[in-house]
């Protein structure tokens, strides 16, 4: 029986993390520059709404069973999960709490891809490949820093239910597949920066999701050697929320521009007639 390698039990590809992370730092800085302020009263309103993209690395987390170490099992060598891509794409309303606190809601389409590799001991293998549509509902709590220019960094975390968007399988090749639950719930986790545009707000983000549940339904030929299946991914967002409202454009910046236009352009005024009093 092959040995677990508990320093790959993740297999989150650190490096490539952590190019993603310098990247998301590099715009960070980038904005920070700029020495304008936008969208200054963005945070005082209450709610605003967005949507995001996003691209992750899901596997399952498996357990192996009493069975898979019986003769019944003998020639089974190893069962490995495999780390694969997908993507997610939803919408997001932002609602503030408190001072640097807020509450996020979304709701995200998120498509998987999973597998897991059944070695032998004859130098065979075999691979069982699980696909999915899942709708999540993401419930986050959001904790800021102050602005810095048009930069904020921003830590999060939450819980997520999700649910199977596609129809089960027929039961007729259930012995035929890995079978597994259709609803899940995760814990989640995760990083970001807060970069103020004119016009909107972008924020990347990582955020790293944990699985809860047993994801096992029932037992045939694949999951006899396992006890428990749960789930990890790893995304990466790029959120945008919108632009400046009709408040926003009354209020800071925005007002004061405006007020010192009309200003110099009434002063202009009275220093022609003046001049023109006394010509």
């Amino acid at each position: 029986m092959q040995a677990i390698n508990t320093g790959n039990k993740l297999n989150l590809r650190w490096r490539k993390i952590t190019v993603l992370v310098l990247l998301l730092a590099g715009f960070a800085c980038r904005a920070q520059n700029n020495p304008s302020d936008n969208l200054i009263n963005y945070d005082e309103q209450w709610i605003h709404y967005g949507f995001l993209l996003g691209v992750h690395s899901s596997k399952y987390v498996i357990k192996h069973s009493e069975t898979f170490t019986s003769p019944a099992m003998d020639t089974v060598h190893s069962i490995v999960p495999g780390n694969l891509g997908g993507f997610k794409l939803g919408f997001i309303a932002n609602m503030k709490v408190a001072d640097q606190l807020d509450f996020r809601g979304s709701i995200t389409v998120a498509f998987y891809e999973n597998d897991l590799l059944y070695r032998f001991t004859n130098n065979t293998d075999q691979r069982e490949l699980k696909d999915a549509t899942m709708v999540e509902f993401p419930l986050l709590l959001k904790y800021k820093s102050n602005r810095r220019g048009n930069v904020a960094m921003y830590v999060l975390g939450g819980f997520t239910p999700s649910f199977e968007a596609a129809s089960k399988s027929n039961k007729e090749d259930i012995v035929e597949k890995l079978e597994l639950k259709g609803w899940n719930y995760a814990v989640e986790v995760g990083a970001g920066f807060d970069i103020y545009y004119p016009f909107f707000k972008f924020s990347p983000e990582i955020r790293y999701s944990y699985g809860l549940r047993n994801m096992l339904d029932g037992e045939n030929q694949f999951s006899a050697g396992l006890s428990r299946l749960t789930t990890q991914n790893l995304t990466v967002f790029l959120t945008f929320e919108g632009g400046p409202t009709p408040k926003q454009k009354r209020g800071g910046k925005i007002k004061g521009q405006t007020l010192r236009k009309s200003g110099n352009k009434k002063n202009k005024a009275q220093r022609k007639f003046k001049g023109n009093k006394s010509g």
